[in-house]
Parts: C-alpha cells; structure tokens; sequence
C-alpha cells in the first residue's frame, strides 16, 4: 500500500525523526478496520526503510473524543477499495497477528497517548504495540469482548497476565470490565497519567528523549531487540489460537445475540453455543 492512499490515518513525518499516527475516522470514534491496520504496517515498514525515522506515536484525532472505539467490522467498506490493496487484506486475520507480530519486531521505540475511549482492540494494540503508553485522566478502557460473546485479539491471551497475572486477567475478560485511567495505571497498564491538555506535549517531550541527541538511539533498539526475542514464540502461537477462537465464534448464536441485543440497546440472553 502507498503512503498516499491512506484513508484511514494521518502519518506525519518530522525532521528530528519523530513520526506520528493519528487515527482519523472521528464518524465512528476511530474504529479501526483491516485497512486501517494496513494502513498501521505500511508506516511501520516506511520508518524501518528510513534511517531518519527514529521514534513513533500513535494518537487518536481529537474530533472523535477518542484513541479509538475498537474494530470495525462493517464489510460494505472493501468492495470499494482498489483490487491491489484488497490483495494485502486478510479478512481471516481476526486476531490481528500479522501487525501484531510487525509491532513486536519493529525496530523503534513506539509511544501511544490514549487521549481518549480505548475499547477493544483500541486498548489492545497498543499494548501490544507500544513500548510506553501514557494516558489522559479522563481516558478510559473497556474490556468489552464478553459483551460480544467473542474474545480478545492482538495476543492479549499472553500479554494480560503477563501484566497482571492470571486472576486478574481471568476477572478483567470474564467480566468485561471498564477502567480508568487511574485504574490502568495502577495495573501498571500505563506509564503515567496526565491532565488531557498536557498529554500530548508530555508525549513529544518524552519521544525526543528517545532520539539523538539526548537518547542513543541505537541503545534503545537493541535493548527493545533483546527484550523482545523470547516472547516471540509464545505471542506467535497465541495469537493463531486467538484467531482459531474468533472463527469459531463469529458462528455462534450467543454472536448473533449480542449484536441484536446491541442494536436493540438491550441485555442479551446468551446460551452458551
């Protein structure tokens, strides 16, 4: 995919070699389709070729009062996309693994700043993805896949108890629990939480830290290498039982469910199957 053909992110690029994502689909709160993932891989790949590129952040645009509201899953969008970019989309890839693996190798350091909602996969990319995640006190995440009778994505099965360990992943999943930022960071989700307003200059200030002259830049890349490599493995394959569980249970009637439910602003009656 070209850089100029973004529709779904805008990818800015500085001299010092800060580069910034901001998702950018305020109509419907920075949900993030397969092509705004690809949208994702394509700047990945564009820094790691550029030897200036040194540092990344990732943010929602401020219309939408959110970094983003999770996936969107509404098919209609591809059948208007060009042949050659519907060729580098795989609908199958529910988990999210091919970007998610990309965000683990990627070579440079990565800040998101949770400026606003992170539900679903709007939380679990960047953990996944981001080295520091700093938040604004009036953020806040949802953990809403059991609402949807489905589970999480980008190899949260791993990562969450990595985190918090299991009982307290098990809790978070099971019950589909809302925090705050407040609450994200004593998880120890979140680096820190500041003021909306000083969110994003904190951000800028902590990236130029991570690039010449005041960061060794070629440190930090080998530090995040090493840290890195032995979880390769272990989120590789939970992320291909992550997608072999969302196949499964995109078919299910408690799926079906929940999206009438949703559309009915009501409580679902779920069967288990």
């Amino acid at each position: 995919m070209k850089i100029e053909e973004f529709q779904d992110i805008i990818y800015e690029k500085e001299a010092n070699g800060i580069c910034t994502i901001t998702i950018n689909q305020p109509k419907r709160k920075n949900a993030m389709s397969f092509l705004t993932f690809l949208e994702i891989e394509t700047v990945l790949a564009d820094m790691e070729a550029d030897k200036n590129a040194k540092v990344l952040t990732i943010t929602g645009c401020e219309e939408a009062n959110a970094f983003s509201s999770g996936g969107y899953f509404n098919m209609n969008i591809y059948p208007q996309l060009p042949t050659e970019i519907l060729k580098e989309i795989d609908l199958t890839d529910i988990a999210i693994k091919r970007l998610c693996m990309k965000f683990w190798s990627f070579s440079k350091p990565v800040i998101a700043a949770i400026n606003g909602l992170a539900v679903g996969a709007g939380f679990t990319m960047p953990l996944a993805g981001a080295d520091l995640i700093y938040m604004a006190d009036d953020a806040w995440i949802g953990f809403y896949f059991i609402k949807r009778a489905v589970m999480a994505e980008f190899g949260s099965h791993f990562l969450l108890p990595f985190y918090i360990g299991f009982q307290k992943a098990k809790e978070m999943l099971y019950f589909g629990k809302k925090i705050t930022a407040q609450e994200a960071y004593q998880l120890g989700f979140v680096n820190q939480v500041l003021p909306r307003e000083e969110l994003m200059p904190f951000v800028r200030e902590q990236a130029l830290k991570l690039i010449p002259p005041k960061g060794p830049s070629l440190s930090i890349k080998l530090m995040k290498k090493t840290l890195h490599h032995y979880f390769k493995e272990i989120l590789s394959k939970t992320l291909d039982l992550e997608n072999e569980g969302l196949r499964k249970l995109l078919t299910t009637h408690d799926f079906r469910e929940s999206l009438k439910a949703l559309s009915l602003k009501k409580d679902p009656t779920f069967k288990g199957k």
